[in-house]
């Protein structure tokens, strides 16, 4: 792949947000997993207040994911990450995840960092940035944050679990697995 670029977003990248969400959604459908739905509003404010990464090669749009705090901003999650079919398995997703991670610590350097995931390269690059599987126990216990998995097909589990458990994995960034990794 020529010509990556993979930047924080700004209001320049909202005439993407139809192709990101349509994107997300049919990768949703490919792997037969839960995602929770986000609205284009919602995107676009992520982009307005360069809470979001995009990724190009050469020009074309190639991947995305966006941050969220919680819990008056003791909680960050990376969120929505999605790389298009055709530029998967080059290490796009990789370098987009670990530009959110730089964007998480640089906006919210004392937040813990997690993210929820059902598929098995999120987990692996999650691995390898320094996160740990945990329980949802260990996550924010605000109460937007608990809403927007609403829109998950797999919220159904959350309720039933008393928000013990779900088809995703929970993973909470661990500082000192990544001092071990350098």
């Amino acid at each position: 792949m020529n010509n990556i670029k993979v930047i924080i977003a700004d209001e320049s990248h909202i005439p993407y947000v139809t192709v990101i969400l349509e994107t997300i959604e049919a990768a949703a459908k490919v792997r037969g997993t839960g995602i929770a739905k986000r609205t284009p509003e919602y995107v676009e404010q992520k982009m307005k207040e360069g809470k979001a990464i995009i990724a190009f090669v050469d020009n074309e749009f190639a991947g995305f994911c966006y941050i969220e705090s919680w819990g008056n901003k003791q909680y960050v999650a990376n969120s929505g990450l999605i790389v298009v079919e055709k530029f998967r398995g080059h290490g796009l997703a990789k370098q987009i995840k670990e530009k959110s991670f730089e964007l998480s610590r640089k906006m919210f350097p004392e937040a813990k960092l997690f993210g929820l995931t059902s598929g098995a390269a999120v987990m692996k690059i999650n691995t390898e940035l320094g996160y740990v599987p945990v329980t949802f126990a260990e996550l924010t216990d605000d109460e937007a944050f608990w809403r927007g998995c609403q829109g998950c097909v797999n919220y159904d589990v959350l309720l039933r679990t008393n928000r013990r458990y779900c088809i995703c994995t929970a993973m909470l960034f661990n500082p000192e697995k990544q001092k071990n990794k350098n």
